[in-house]
């Protein structure tokens, strides 16, 4: 068993709304930054777990985000970086 660190994104889907991510746009807006055009609030979660290969740590994460990480309906999940500890 090997432990690994795994870092995942969760962004809303493209197309819900994201009041949250509206506010930060409008407020950058007003701070002079006219070129931005959306912006999106997410989460970043990183997990630490034991498995026997990183294929295994990537699959037990997936269904982590599946089942209670990320909301199926509403958020999108990528596994942004998987790291041998």
């Amino acid at each position: 068993m090997s432990r690994y660190r795994i870092a995942v994104r969760i962004t809303p889907r493209r197309g819900i709304l994201d009041p949250q991510g509206q506010t930060v746009a409008e407020a950058l807006h007003t701070l002079g930054f006219a070129s931005v055009r959306d912006v999106h609030v997410g989460r970043h979660i990183v997990v630490e777990l034991d498995a026997p290969d990183r294929p295994n740590a990537e699959q037990s994460t997936r269904e982590m985000c599946e089942r209670l990480l990320a909301n199926p309906v509403t958020e999108d999940f990528e596994i942004a970086h998987v790291e041998a500890t």
